[in-house]
């Protein structure tokens, strides 16, 4: 389900999913079909560590990353799971052919 939040979508970006919803900052953005399709790799994520293992997950390898990198921005984009939906984000048929726990060929690669 795609909800409409410019104040539940952190500033700066453009969407955020916590399952089972997709939070868009603003209504045109639900036409973006790579917008779309990085979130709907977030579900499918979120689905395959049984959701509330993804979120700790998640925020374990951001404090791994932002101690790795210094910055947030390159934190966030060398979370395992960002690396996956950034990397496949314009590939629409990704989500047909993608293997459950996706992410973890992103876990151990080099940095973006």
């Amino acid at each position: 389900m795609v909800l409409i939040s410019k104040y539940l979508v952190p500033k700066g970006y453009t969407g955020l999913t916590v399952f089972p919803f997709v939070f868009l900052r603003s209504k045109h953005l639900k036409k973006d079909a790579v917008l779309m399709n990085h979130e709907k790799i977030h579900l499918k994520q979120q689905l395959d560590m049984l959701i509330m293992p993804f979120y700790l997950m998640y925020a374990i390898e951001f404090l791994v990353r932002l101690f790795q990198y210094k910055t947030w921005d390159l934190a966030y984009r060398n979370i395992s799971f960002e690396r996956e939906a950034y990397a496949n984000e314009v590939n629409l048929d990704y989500l047909k052919c993608r293997p459950p726990f996706g992410f973890l060929k992103y876990l151990f690669v080099n940095d973006v």
